[in-house]
């Protein structure tokens, strides 16, 4: 039995077009709006899964995912299926915690792949996979970091002073040391 044409409005098949034509994309998002657009076009599904190089079943869980969850459905693996992580359960949750809200050994800034790794008790890569799955970068700082010299609050206001109310006939140069820059006369 040939399964029918699958029905589509011209907004989704424009769509499924522009998915399977992407480069961009990820390649299963692709070859499901590519089978998903010949099923439009009446082409059998054992033809489709010929095309697209799995079998009939898995064209026709395409065709049913679309039925049911349309475009937001192609790509998508359905809950269940494909590779189950190996961490133990509280292991992620563990290693952002750590990130957000604990303090490094030794004095450290923030923590560094290796030594969250040695701290939980898993591998490097794995700390750093983590931080990229959940967008966190601890060596990135968005605000000001104040020393901890005991004598910088006298510095912070001699330098301040400098600025605000400068000797008289005095001219005050500011130099600031930047790594990537060069400065060439010209």
């Amino acid at each position: 039995m040939v399964a029918a044409a699958l029905t589509v409005t011209d907004d989704q098949r424009a769509e499924l077009a522009r998915i399977a034509g992407a480069s961009v994309l990820p390649h299963r998002q692709v070859v499901q709006a590519r089978a998903l657009l010949w099923a439009v076009d009446g082409v059998a599904n054992e033809e489709i899964a010929r095309r697209s190089g799995v079998d009939s079943d898995t064209v026709r869980r395409w065709r049913n995912r679309f039925v049911d969850k349309g475009i937001g459905g192609v790509g998508t693996i359905a809950k269940g299926r494909g590779r189950k992580s190996w961490l133990p359960q509280d292991t992620v949750q563990r290693v952002v915690e750590l990130t957000l809200t604990g303090q490094p050994p030794s004095g450290a800034t923030h923590w560094t792949t290796r030594t969250l790794a040695a701290a939980v008790g898993v591998g490097k890569d794995t700390v750093a996979q983590i931080w990229a799955d959940h967008q966190l970068q601890p060596w990135r700082v968005d605000a000001f970091k104040v020393s901890n010299d005991p004598e910088f609050e006298q510095k912070l206001v001699d330098v301040v002073g400098v600025y605000l109310k400068p000797p008289a006939r005095a001219v005050v140069f500011s130099f600031d040391e930047k790594t990537q820059c060069q400065a060439y006369p010209g």
